[in-house]
């Protein structure tokens, strides 16, 4: 499982052309899901998105979880980033999870996660989205279960 997250000061999420979500300071969290992964990598995962220290303290470090600053999570479904792009010009997408069975973990994980942490917003799994967001740094982090 691979999340891919960056520290925004605002995003928001449309699909056919509605917005569907939106968020102000905090992370959007696009989240991959591979074959082998479970229901737990994808608890610690998420669990190390809320505690991962990726904003400014009073002296500017990085010392600061999104918790810590009560800021919202944009958590988005991303099958490409379960891509091999080891060979070639095209990626392949054989690690991901099939659909069905990755929409289903997808949904548990989301429903622990927002029982976790009341500031989720999530898009739909599997439709096409546009997502706007002002990415703050840019600060940017892949993460893996």
């Amino acid at each position: 499982m691979i999340a891919l997250i960056q520290r925004v000061n605002y995003a928001s999420l449309s699909i056919n052309g509605k917005q569907y979500c939106s968020i102000d300071k905090g992370l959007v969290v696009l989240l991959g899901i591979e074959k082998s992964d479970t229901r737990a990598q994808g608890e610690r995962l998420l669990q190390k998105v809320l505690d991962y220290r990726v904003f400014a303290d009073a002296e500017g470090r990085m010392n600061l979880s999104v918790s810590a600053i009560s800021g919202q999570i944009m958590l988005v479904s991303q099958f490409t980033l379960a891509a091999d792009t080891g060979r070639g010009l095209r990626p392949s997408f054989t690690s991901a999870m099939p659909p069905s069975e990755a929409e289903a973990l997808y949904n548990e994980l989301v429903r622990w996660f927002q029982g976790l942490y009341p500031n989720v917003v999530t898009g739909q799994f599997g439709a096409d989205m546009k997502i706007l967001l002002e990415n703050d740094g840019p600060v940017t982090f892949s993460l893996s279960a």
